[in-house]
């Protein structure tokens, strides 16, 4: 159930970014955004009682790590569904697992079965017709690069946080990072001449809300208890509600920005989620326990 609820707010998250980005600075924004979601996941560690300082060797693991995990990948997110639609991106976003998996066959040298090939192959067939207008690939944009940008540099930080082993509890590990990078993100947006003053039209009761949903709600809230339930629930049953992130994000994008839904969305929803159902051993795991029971 809490998987569940967390893949809603992620998949409604993208329309409510395209929202805010079409009003205040894309990387502007992404520094506030990011700033206070961090902010809120470390005090609400030290409310749970697992809030510590890092150690001299567990900084440069929290600073590689969100270097990919927070920094480039909410840029690059948040840029890219500025120059595309916001269903591109949401299903863009949902190939994050099968990205995840190809990293660590090429990375960690694992093992993969022809099932899992078959799913990666289907998946990346999913992002073309995605983010093509049908089948016509010249029509791929700009932002759809930098949002796929945006999932392979996630996708490689859960490869980092695999190797490197950091000591940290995963949700405090978060906070930190999500605080260092937005002040790095912050600088960044200074250097590209971000107008300052369009942070005053997050004082909007609608802008506003959708900031404060998105900061606290998604970001912060969301990534705690995705933290927290992929151990309860497990990895391979975990990849299954993943899908789910895509199929709300279609939702959120007809719903709240008045997005049509296309034959290619069709195609390549259907084909995103089988790829990750696939690449992601989550077909391989049920057989197995069926032949188990």
């Amino acid at each position: 159930i809490l998987l569940l609820i967390v893949m809603m707010f992620w998949g409604f998250n993208v329309s409510a970014i395209k929202i805010l980005v079409s009003n205040v600075d894309s990387i502007l924004l992404t520094s506030f955004r990011i700033f206070v979601a961090g902010v809120a996941v470390l005090i609400t560690c030290m409310i749970m009682g697992i809030f510590r300082l890092p150690r001299k060797k567990e900084w440069l693991h929290i600073l590689f790590i969100a270097l990919f995990n927070v920094i480039l990948h909410h840029t690059f997110v948040a840029i890219g569904i500025d120059n595309t639609y916001g269903m591109n991106a949401g299903l863009i976003l949902g190939t994050v697992p099968l990205l995840t998996m190809i990293l660590s066959i090429l990375l960690l040298r694992q093992r993969v079965s022809r099932w899992r090939i078959f799913g990666f192959i289907l998946g990346f067939i999913g992002i073309i017709i995605t983010s093509s207008s049908g089948f016509d690939f010249a029509s791929i944009s700009y932002g759809d690069f930098i949002v796929l940008l945006g999932a392979l540099v996630q996708a490689f930080s859960f490869i980092l946080i695999s190797k490197l082993n950091p000591s940290f509890d995963p949700r405090l590990l978060t906070g930190y990072m999500l605080v260092f990078g937005s002040l790095v993100i912050f600088i960044v947006s200074l250097l590209f001449d971000a107008n300052f003053a369009q942070v005053t039209m997050l004082f909007s009761w609608k802008l506003g809300s959708l900031f404060l949903f998105s900061a606290l709600i998604c970001t912060a809230v969301g990534h705690m208890i995705y933290n927290y339930a992929i151990k309860q629930v497990g990895p391979a049953e975990s990849a299954v509600f993943v899908n789910l992130n895509t199929l709300f994000a279609i939702l959120g994008a007809a719903i709240f920005l008045r997005e049509p839904i296309l034959t290619n969305h069709y195609i390549g929803l259907i084909l995103i989620i089988l790829g990750v159902f696939l690449g992601s051993g989550t077909v391989e795991y049920m057989i197995r326990k069926r032949r188990m029971n």
